[in-house]
């Protein structure tokens, strides 16, 4: 009974994606009819994110008593952010030592072109606007970030004695948490749809030459989540940490699994890491800064994508350099492109241009990309939670 009364929206959630999965296989025309309970799961998400992320990034700073403090939890997040990123991508090095996904694949070079794209062109992008109406926008995520940290700092430079303005961020951080909870009683529904339409749309073409690349790389999230989110949920608070961990992180798995985003799971994580007990402080800054710019699942992508290309043409990681640049494009893709517009899209080309692959290359990425996404995103989730208590850790020591 109290393993019932712990999991038990969880569970449900389970029980609505498994229904959902068989609604899928069995009764494809009612799945495809129904995907727009399933938009508005996503939609009610999306739509909360934007004021969810001014309006707690800007309470937590205007309201911390030492300036300092910010700067400290910055430059951790920032360090963990880079150091997990790392370890992914070498933990997915390894695991393709250990079994090789492309041997045996029947995959083609196909005709495909892309436009050239900019990388200071898209980092300008990346963290500015040209227009204030534009940071109200989950597509200007890096923006608005970056404004209302300075915003929260204006605050609490500004504010002396009198601190209604930061109050008030308070009372609005608290009011936007409570409509993220109403929102979660829809997610059965929502989940249910979204797993329906998936299998019903896309199951026969993950059934192909990707099949095992798509196994691997599922059996590989797992057993990075069950080995260094354990591992770091320890170093944060021993057992306990632990036990908090895997109490509270199945929602925003699920979430994230269904919906494939980050910022849509953002509200449900923030909860759950409210749940968990990582100080407002921190997660109100590390998870809205790591749902832009901190994706182990996409680290680890990167690298499948650079060993499928090698395979295909011949060489493998035939040296230690082709490593070094192999981990260096993966770190960059999870921590610096996944928060610049069409960050997949600069991160594949970045690949294509650094190992001297010919444009006929990108599709294959490009569909890597697309049959991993699901597992890689909840990887990017559980990463936030997971470094939040990590620097929540360091932070109190």
């Amino acid at each position: 009974m109290k393993y019932l009364k712990n999991y038990k929206f969880s569970i449900i959630l389970i029980i609505s994606i498994t229904l959902g999965c068989l609604s899928g296989v069995y009764f494809k025309d009612f799945s495809s009819s129904i995907s727009p309970l399933g938009d508005l799961f996503l939609n009610m998400l999306c739509t909360v994110v934007v004021p969810l992320v001014f309006f707690t990034i800007s309470s937590s700073i205007a309201n911390m008593k030492s300036i300092k403090k910010i700067n400290k939890i910055l430059r951790k997040m920032f360090l963990i952010f880079i150091v997990t990123s790392l370890i992914a991508s070498i933990f997915m090095l390894l695991a393709i030592y250990i079994y090789n996904p492309v041997e045996g694949s029947n995959i083609k070079l196909v005709e495909g072109t892309k436009e050239s794209v900019n990388v200071f062109s898209s980092i300008v992008s990346a963290i500015s606007v040209n227009d204030f109406s534009e940071i109200l926008s989950k597509n200007h995520m890096l923006p608005l970030i970056i404004f209302t940290i300075c915003f929260g700092l204006a605050v609490n430079l500004t504010e002396k004695e009198d601190k209604r303005i930061s109050s008030f961020l308070k009372k609005m951080s608290d009011v936007f948490m409570r409509i993220v909870k109403w929102i979660m009683y829809y997610a059965p529904i929502g989940l249910f749809s979204y797993f329906a339409v998936l299998v019903s749309t896309y199951g026969p073409e993950i059934i192909g030459s990707y099949a095992k690349s798509l196994i691997m790389y599922f059996i590989v999230c797992v057993l990075y989540f069950l080995i260094f989110y354990t591992i770091y949920a320890f170093i944060s608070d021993g057992k306990n940490g632990v036990k908090k961990f895997y109490r509270y992180i199945l929602e925003p798995i699920l979430v994230s699994f269904g919906t494939q985003s980050s910022l849509a799971t953002l509200p449900t994580n923030m909860k759950a890491a409210e749940e968990i007990g990582i100080s407002e402080d921190v997660r109100n800054v590390t998870l809205p800064v790591g749902a832009t710019i901190h994706m182990e699942g996409s680290s680890m992508a990167a690298i499948l994508k650079i060993f499928f290309l090698l395979s295909i043409f011949g060489t493998g990681f035939d040296s230690f350099g082709s490593i070094i640049i192999a981990l260096t494009v993966a770190v960059l893709s999870g921590v610096v492109m996944s928060g610049i517009p069409g960050g997949g899209l600069l991160g594949e080309m970045l690949i294509i241009s650094l190992y001297n692959f010919p444009i006929t290359a990108f599709p294959i990425i490009a569909t890597i990309g697309w049959i991993v996404d699901p597992p890689a995103t909840s990887i990017n989730v559980c990463g936030d939670t997971a470094s939040a208590m990590l620097i929540d850790k360091y932070i109190k020591s």
